[in-house]
């Protein structure tokens, strides 16, 4: 049997505890046993090591802080808004004009029949276009910026850009524009974000850019597949000067606009009736179409 005297020292990283265990004679036999000759009872010990493993695998496990986004700093719509007032704008001044804007455009189910109810009052509006849509369809696209309509960039493939990054905000925007600027022959200043989400880095960007952004303050609901009395209910009772109202001449698959055609004919009539002048977006800011 060969013996070697040894010292067993071990020392915790997690915990920083040096553990001070033994320094006896420890043994191997011929058959690969081990044994220590503990001085109090020289009791044998088949794993001298048993009671260090017990207790690191009590011990607790550490983990690495995770760093969280402080969301306390980041900025609401409404602080956007009032930060950066002549970039992002929700209503014109207040003045008896209205500006009706209509986005996810061109789609051929809806936007045709409401082309045809603006022809019919003589009234013209802001058109918030999708790129990849205006690709698809660039006859009709033509067909709203021939008819006099003003056409504003409502992203490529509507994305929130609260969920993307700047570059790819950044594609959005430029991929429209390459899109519209054969139609139409300018590139437009207006920007409306899908689901009026933008974040400050994307409004500074905008603004070092010359670019408007428009969201809006009447809101028709009309995307939730509401009949013609709900969508002229919450235009009408929420109208006021300078106002900017939302609707949609396009949607995704299986989308109901039929309430949206049915009352535009009244919201114009009951409108202009109260003294309104139907305008552009740009005409109630009083800035130009293009870039």
């Amino acid at each position: 049997m060969k013996r070697v005297v040894c010292s067993i020292v071990a020392f915790t990283l997690i915990t920083g505890i040096l553990l001070l265990y033994f320094s006896q004679t420890v043994a191997a036999d011929i058959l690969g046993h081990t044994y220590i000759n503990a001085p109090e009872d020289n009791k044998k010990i088949e794993n001298p090591f048993s009671e260090l493993d017990s207790f690191t695998k009590e011990l607790p496990t550490v983990k690495e802080p995770q760093k969280k986004v402080d969301e306390k700093s980041k900025l609401t719509l409404g602080q956007l808004r009032k930060k950066y007032k002549s970039t992002f704008v929700t209503n014109g001044p207040n003045v008896k004009r209205i500006a009706l804007t209509f986005d996810d455009v061109p789609d051929p189910r809806f936007t045709p029949q409401i082309l045809d109810v603006l022809k019919e009052y003589g009234v013209k509006a802001t058109f918030f276009v999708n790129g990849q849509r205006v690709l698809n369809h660039p006859k009709l696209a033509k067909r709203i910026h021939d008819e006099g309509h003003v056409i504003g960039n409502h992203s490529f493939t509507h994305p929130d850009f609260n969920k993307i990054s700047m570059s790819a905000f950044k594609s959005e925007i430029k991929k429209t524009e390459q899109a519209i600027l054969p139609i139409t022959g300018y590139i437009p200043k207006t920007i409306r974000p899908p689901y009026g989400e933008i974040t400050e880095e994307q409004l500074i960007w905008a603004a070092e850019h010359k670019y408007r952004i428009v969201n809006w303050n009447v809101d028709s609901l009309d995307w939730k597949g509401l009949n013609k009395e709900q969508v002229l209910t919450n235009i009408l009772s929420n109208t006021r000067p300078g106002a900017i109202v939302l609707q949609h001449g396009g949607g995704g698959h299986g989308s109901k606009l039929q309430g949206t055609i049915d009352a535009l004919p009244e919201v114009i009539k009951a409108l202009k009736n109260q003294g309104y002048e139907l305008v552009t977006v740009p005409e109630l800011l009083g800035i130009e179409k293009s870039k």
